[in-house]
């Protein structure tokens, strides 16, 4: 290991050290289920929406959306969009609502007024086959990151990356707790944004702070021209990639209101008020933070050599601001290029901790708050026993997505999280808008609709091309998740949110027009209540 290496991993493994100096402080602090999936309730409303913001800035905007724009030019920008607008139905029609009628997981919001058993195992299942999607991404992410600074060329050596990361993200759960996890989303979001801002400065003071010079720059040594700069590079070659856009965009921005582990941060606050200071603190923070994205990715296109965007290329562009940090610091034989490229990796990496960390604890909280105590246990079961589930679970689920990364590799990451978007609306946000606003909702009505959203989006994804399909590109390199001589292609687009999520909005209104079951008045009165006022939020949603 030459010097460089030396320094990058003395930087990753200070990163992790306070990762679990924050885990092992919160850990003192964590004594039962309120502590362990809410935080006792105690963060602020500007310490919350630094959380969501270090929760939502995943490897998916920090590598991904800048590697696509890196790419694609304005069509990759477009994620950042839909990523940004996205939080606009968040702080409309979910978070302050959400917070004042739930507990722990967003199970409780819907259950209480349906049958506890079919609805809180439909949500849970919905929640772990969500947070399973978005995990992918971010091991994928730390497969690529740890590789490129420690010259890791192995395959062997990346998926030994991936396991090590699932092994640190389980240990930040079960020691931890939401307050070793909220903590250490907080700290991930200032390095994150103290980063960003540096690269932005350096990038733009090249182009002398011309926005339009760095903008031309960026077409002419991507090799497409003007096209760089204009719509249509990805999505609009055909009318199929038209439509896939549009698929995207609705996915996008609908999905953030149904993300599990973004919905139960909202719960982590002492008062309704403070649910929706925590959204306007992340807005601010994640609409700058993608304004910066607009930098990192054309900056990437200025000024990576033909060999390093070549590399930004193989990676599915997931390598692109790191690359440009070892650029903007002067070069890989530079002193502050070395420097530069291992202090952005470490703080990418340090994201990848602080979302699959949230990941975990909100799929291993579903299912031990939701499946083994309401629904197994009838929701007697002791404290005690269910935070030990609990754990268990994060286990679990963390073998789980260990499993299912290594094969992913070669995707690009935002492209991942879109994907866990489309599922989080298809089967999530159909339900908890229902519940919320539709007096005669019940429970058919919330199970057809999550567990329809869920299996066509699934489905869909399972048959398009990618999965299977899309065959090697010009290194050789498999473009699916399935070996390239399998073909099960027949849904031909790549986001499956414009059929999914309309049909989930459809099984919802059918299952419960066609049920029998009379809808609980009385129940839903005292849920409006609960909703607007916040009264009760504090006690249990059972019945």
């Amino acid at each position: 290991m030459d010097g460089d290496q030396i320094l990058t991993a003395a930087l990753f493994l200070a990163v992790v050290a306070l990762t679990i100096g924050i885990t092992f402080w919160a850990s003192r602090r964590t004594s039962g289920t309120a502590d362990f999936y809410a935080g006792g309730r105690s963060f602020s409303g500007f310490q919350n929406g630094l959380a969501i913001g270090g929760d939502y800035m995943s490897a998916a905007s920090f590598l991904g959306i800048s590697g696509a724009i890196a790419l694609f030019g304005y069509d990759g920008f477009l994620y950042s969009i839909g990523f940004l607008v996205a939080w606009l139905v968040a702080l409309l029609l979910v978070a302050e609502m959400l917070r004042n009628s739930g507990r722990y997981t967003m199970a409780d919001q819907l259950a209480f007024r349906m049958r506890q058993r079919p609805v809180r195992t439909a949500a849970a299942c919905s929640t772990v086959v969500v947070s399973i999607f978005y995990l992918l991404a971010q091991m994928v992410g730390a497969g690529a990151l740890v590789s490129l600074l420690l010259g890791l060329d192995s395959q062997a050596a990346k998926n030994l990356t991936i396991a090590a990361v699932g092994a640190l993200m389980v240990f930040y759960v079960t020691v931890g707790g939401m307050k070793g996890t909220t903590w250490v989303q907080i700290v991930k979001a200032v390095l994150l944004m103290a980063g960003s801002a540096l690269i932005v400065v350096l990038v733009l003071a090249k182009f002398h702070f011309n926005l339009s010079e760095l903008l031309g720059t960026a077409a002419t040594n991507s090799g497409k021209g003007t096209a760089f700069l204009e719509p249509g590079l990805k999505y609009g070659a055909t009318t199929t990639s038209k439509i896939d856009f549009l698929s995207l965009g609705i996915a996008l921005v609908l999905g953030t209101a149904g993300l599990p582990h973004v919905l139960i941060r909202f719960y982590t606050v002492p008062t309704s008020r403070d649910a929706r200071k925590s959204v306007l603190w992340a807005i601010a923070l994640i609409g700058t933070f993608y304004l910066f994205t607009l930098v990192l990715g054309f900056g990437a296109a200025a000024m990576l050599d033909e060999a390093d965007y070549a590399s930004v290329a193989a990676s599915g562009g997931n390598l692109a601001s790191p690359l440009l940090a070892q650029a903007a610091g002067g070069g890989a034989d530079a002193a502050g290029g070395v420097v530069l490229l291992a202090t952005i990796s470490a703080v990418a990496f340090a994201t990848i901790l602080a979302v699959v960390a949230g990941l975990v604890l909100t799929s291993s909280a579903s299912v031990a708050h939701d499946i083994y105590n309401a629904v197994l246990k009838h929701g007697k079961a002791s404290e005690r026993d269910e935070l030990r589930v609990a754990r268990i679970a994060a286990a679990g689920i963390g073998v789980i997505a260990i499993a299912l990364a290594i094969p992913a590799q070669n995707l690009n990451i935002a492209f991942l999280v879109a994907l866990a978007f489309a599922i989080a609306a298809s089967a999530n946000l159909p339900a908890i808008i229902y519940n919320m606003f539709w007096r005669r909702f019940n429970t058919r009505g919330a199970v057809w609709s999550i567990y329809g959203g869920l299996i066509s989006a699934v489905g869909l994804v399972f048959f398009s091309p990618v999965t299977s399909g899309k065959g090697l590109d010009p290194t050789g390199k498999n473009l699916s998740l399935l070996p390239a001589s399998i073909d099960i292609s027949w849904f031909p687009l790549e986001n499956p949110g414009i059929v999914s999520i309309p049909l989930g909005f459809f099984l919802g209104w059918l299952g419960t027009v066609t049920s029998k079951e009379p809808a609980a008045e009385d129940r839903y009165t005292e849920l409006e209540v609960r909703a607007l006022t916040g009264a009760g939020a504090e006690q249990a949603v059972q019945h």
